[in-house]
């Protein structure tokens, strides 16, 4: 393909702050990447609408380019979508429709299936079963978030921007006033059974803070719930807590898959508490910060509590810096760029 490659980029989301009520974890790190690629001197086009602007207001036209119909294309790139009922299953026009869903379709029959071009399924959240016939296809690379990926898939984090973790400092970090002990930042999906365990008992007695979309709050009546928050608050709610825990659902865990909440916490010296059940665990956080249940971490944030503002505060954050290495925007655009330029045929 040469030493440009000319990306056409689907995803659901959003570039900038987006709007609040909707899931989209991708705003903090999917700029991140693609101006990374950008930087890596290949050329992008979204191919999905422009949610920034449509929705938010946010004009970042002048900054990247949108196209919806079926421009040329070296490379096709899919943060993959999957079926949601109710919302991109129904007729298109519906109230309540999203057409991301027909969108990739139409993508994946014109390009990869009918053109052949070289296609990059990024599996964020886990949805394409394992036997999916797109893992099998030559010209489409299966890629995860995960250290221990489905067979045949190539491990691609979410990225951190390295001047972001360079640019840290452990001491300044750990010197902030921590008004909240325990705090989780995001949405319920599946998540259920890990709050049980190493949260909510914990929580309830401590001050502490519950942010995202949590739909059945009833069983947790102690708990402070505060819904949904606008994307630019993630940072302060984790620059004012002195922990927070890494819930996951059960097939990240058993992936070793990390969602950016991770460095989203680190980055604003917020220390982050890893359930023992998480594969390849020792890869993402320092061994003092693993917890087994609730007790451990109310255990931890006592312990964190003690520390705080000490130079042994400040350690504990500059080991949990570290830890954020494998997510450096560097090393996925080193995964990025060999899979663009080199594309590897898929092994039958």
């Amino acid at each position: 393909m040469g030493d440009e490659v000319r990306i056409g980029y689907s995803f659901w989301g959003f570039l900038g702050p987006g709007i609040t009520d909707t899931p989209d974890g991708g705003r903090s790190h999917r700029r991140t990447l693609i101006d990374g690629l950008r930087t890596a001197g290949h050329d992008i086009v979204f191919l999905q609408p422009n949610r920034d602007l449509c929705e938010a207001g946010d004009d970042l036209t002048g900054h990247y380019r949108w196209d919806v119909g079926l421009p040329d294309i070296d490379a096709l790139f899919l943060e993959w979508r999957w079926p949601i009922p109710g919302r991109n299953t129904t007729p298109c026009g519906r109230p309540g429709h999203t057409c991301d869903l027909h969108r990739q379709a139409d993508l994946l029959t014109h390009y990869t299936h009918q053109l052949g071009t070289p296609t990059i399924l990024w599996d964020k959240d886990r949805q394409l079963p394992a036997a999916d016939p797109l893992r099998g296809t030559h010209n489409i690379t299966v890629c995860e978030p995960a250290l221990c990926p489905t067979p045949g898939a190539v491990p691609l984090l979410f990225p951190v921007a390295d001047t972001a973790i360079d640019a840290a400092d452990p001491a300044a970090l750990a010197a902030l006033a921590r008004p909240t002990p325990l705090v989780y930042v995001g949405n319920q999906y599946d998540r259920g059974a890990a709050f049980d365990t190493y949260f909510a008992p914990a929580a309830a007695q401590l001050p502490h803070l519950v942010a995202g979309k949590w739909t059945d709050i009833t069983r947790w009546p102690d708990l402070y719930f505060v819904g949904r928050i606008a994307f630019p608050r993630v940072a302060e709610i984790y620059a004012e807590a002195l922990a927070t825990v890494l819930l996951l659902p059960a097939r990240y865990a058993t992936a070793g898959q990390m969602t950016q909440r991770i460095f989203e916490a680190v980055l604003a010296g917020c220390a982050p508490l890893l359930p023992a059940d998480v594969r390849g665990g020792a890869a993402f956080v320092p061994p003092s910060l693993i917890v087994r249940n609730a007790t451990e971490v109310r255990h931890r944030v006592g312990w964190l509590t003690e520390i705080a503002g000490t130079r042994e505060h400040a350690e504990l954050l500059a080991e949990c810096l570290r830890h954020l290495d494998p997510f450096r925007l560097s090393t996925q655009i080193d995964v990025l760029d060999r899979l663009l330029r080199h594309p590897e045929p898929v092994a039958s």
